[in-house]
């Protein structure tokens, strides 16, 4: 895949409408040195569930805040909520505002409705959403406010490029996905997964199979224990490569791959959302994982305070980043996948950049 992402601002914007520890939270404050002009503003961020190095949204959020301050040089700090609940998050995004870091960003759809509250109570402050959108809960409407950005994805375009590079790496036998909760963002990598791998069949002479069994929402995305049964129970049924979209779900089923493999089996895992290869790794620098499905989640919150450097913050709008503006695709490096099979996938991107090929965001017929 390309190198680099070009800045979601300097093109046309798609819109559409698309966590425990103690009561005193944890917290990382930062800000670069050396004589570059300080920004003008603060920036902090309040993590969701798991650690700042969770491999996922967390750290992914929080890298495109450090890559930020390398070329900004503004102070930036995270909080740890004592859990996962409205108030949780809307007390540390109050503690974040009263210590003069009015630039918030926060990673998941979990922050809907503290952001929903704080975009009203802040009125100085600016807030941006990764995954999901302002409102009141319970189905509410969306309400995105001039000093806030809702940030999607088009995950099926994502788990379309990752389900054409399994295929072409295995060329034939089952595959599976294994989902944490079964949310729209999941979902859709699941969709575009079974495309993905129904286009390999169609176009490059794979022959991969999805089978209805071998497709589990498990309903968290916590439970490790239960992700590495999943996985275990479908390598049993002859499953090569399993695609998690699951959290530390995911987590328990790359653990029971690496278990398989060292055991001489020949399966594989694909990644979400950042490069999990690392995660995979079980012999030196050898590991399971073939590929990700990856969101450019760094790549989102540096723009967007990027945005607000230039004095360009799109507040008030839902914007999605898709293989369009290079808001989607596979890592910079694949040591797992060959060099045909990287070229494959590359024209394959460049397709869906240009529109030839369509990736649907909805439900189709499992492959047979």
């Amino acid at each position: 895949m390309k190198k680099g992402v070009i800045s979601l601002i300097s093109l046309a914007l798609s819109v559409t409408m698309l966590a425990g520890c103690g009561s005193k939270p944890e917290a990382e404050n930062g800000g670069a040195g050396g004589d570059a002009a300080k920004a003008n503003f603060k920036v902090g961020m309040v993590t969701d569930a798991g650690t700042i190095d969770d491999k996922s949204f967390n750290q992914g959020t929080y890298e495109g805040i450090k890559k930020a301050n390398k070329d900004f040089n503004m102070d930036y700090k995270y909080l740890k909520p004592a859990g996962t609940t409205e108030a949780d998050y809307t007390k540390e995004i109050g503690n974040l505002y009263d210590a003069g870091y009015k630039f918030i960003v926060t990673p998941g759809f979990k922050f809907e409705t503290a952001i929903f509250k704080s975009q009203d109570k802040y009125k100085d402050a600016k807030f941006v959403i990764i995954d999901g959108t302002p409102n009141a809960g319970n189905g509410a409407e969306p309400v995105v406010k001039e000093n806030s950005v809702a940030i999607f994805f088009a995950e099926q375009e994502a788990g379309f490029l990752a389900g054409v590079a399994a295929a072409d790496h295995i060329k034939e036998g089952e595959a599976g996905f294994i989902g944490g909760l079964e949310i729209p963002p999941v979902q859709k990598f699941n969709w575009g997964f079974q495309q993905g791998l129904k286009y390999a069949n169609d176009n490059l002479g794979t022959k991969v199979t999805m089978k209805k069994d071998n497709v589990v929402y498990q309903g968290s995305f916590d439970n490790a224990a239960a992700g590495g049964q999943l996985a275990a129970q479908m390598y049993d049924r002859g499953v090569k490569v399993i695609f998690a979209a699951a959290g530390g779900v995911g987590t328990g089923a790359i653990n029971e791959t690496k278990t398989r493999v060292k055991n001489g089996a020949d399966v594989w895992m694909v990644g979400v959302d950042v490069d999990q290869y690392q995660e995979g790794v079980y012999d030196g620098e050898k590991s399971v994982i073939l590929t990700s499905a990856v969101k450019k989640i760094d790549q989102a919150a540096y723009d967007m305070i990027k945005a607000e450097t230039e004095g360009k913050f799109p507040g008030g709008q839902t914007l999605t980043f898709d293989a369009s503006n290079d808001g989607i695709g596979l890592p910079e490096k694949n040591p797992n996948l060959s060099e045909e099979t990287l070229k494959k996938v590359d024209e394959v991107f460049q397709k869906i950049k240009s529109g030839e090929v369509k990736v649907s965001g909805e439900q189709g017929d499992l492959i047979k």
